[in-house]
């Protein structure tokens, strides 16, 4: 039976909730001011597209439970570090170092953890790059250090993970229609790196 935490225990996590979402915000307009500075010096958007996402309060629960972390506030903030989460995407495969590069180097933003799935990407041929950092988020107390996941991927990449997602979790899809599309996906992913290589080379002489 899923356990549920304490009502004072959730009115903590609520709280936190806030807190994070500040956090997510904090990171996602120091994204959108690097990206229009970057249009103004070089004429070139590194960013295509962001999306922001927080993990819902049952989906956090879940996790903690399973990872067998206390259903507390203290503790959930402790041990999850993804709770607010911010999807880049990039125009080519340089612009997504370069995005990476330009916010971690902010004074103000560090480094926590760093996945690099492009140079090593996962089996199902999932690739991007997968950052956490932590940014003080100003309150009335004085600043808290938040954690926000970032993922960060081309545009190719992402019509890739897209498909693969609905592929692999949507529950009417056939068991059959998985490994068949599994292997074939797989295939276009390695294709897919190369046509991003490409189009990367073709860029860089153009600009």
């Amino acid at each position: 039976m899923e356990k549920r935490p304490e009502i004072d225990e959730l009115s903590k996590m609520i709280k936190i909730f806030q807190l994070y979402q500040a956090g997510q915000k904090e990171i996602s307009t120091k994204l959108e001011n690097l990206d229009s500075e970057f249009q103004v010096n070089y004429d070139y958007n590194p960013i295509h597209n962001m999306e922001s996402r927080m993990k819902d309060m049952q989906s956090l629960l879940q996790k903690a439970e399973r990872k067998g972390y206390a259903l507390t506030a203290e503790s959930i903030q402790k041990n999850i570090y993804d709770i607010a989460g911010i999807r880049v995407i990039t125009n080519y495969l340089d612009d997504i170092y370069k995005v990476e590069k330009l916010l971690t180097n902010q004074t103000d933003v560090t480094l926590l953890e760093r996945k690099d799935y492009i140079k090593q990407p996962k089996e199902s041929g999932d690739s991007s790059l997968h950052i956490i950092v932590k940014v003080p988020v100003f309150q009335s107390k004085g600043p808290i250090d938040v954690p926000v996941e970032i993922q960060i991927r081309t545009v190719g990449m992402d019509m890739w993970a897209s498909l693969e997602h609905k592929l692999r979790y949507k529950t009417n899809v056939d068991s059959k229609l998985v490994d068949k599309y599994g292997d074939q996906l797989k295939g276009y992913a390695d294709e897919l790196e190369q046509i991003e290589k490409g189009m990367q080379e073709i860029h860089k002489d153009l600009i």
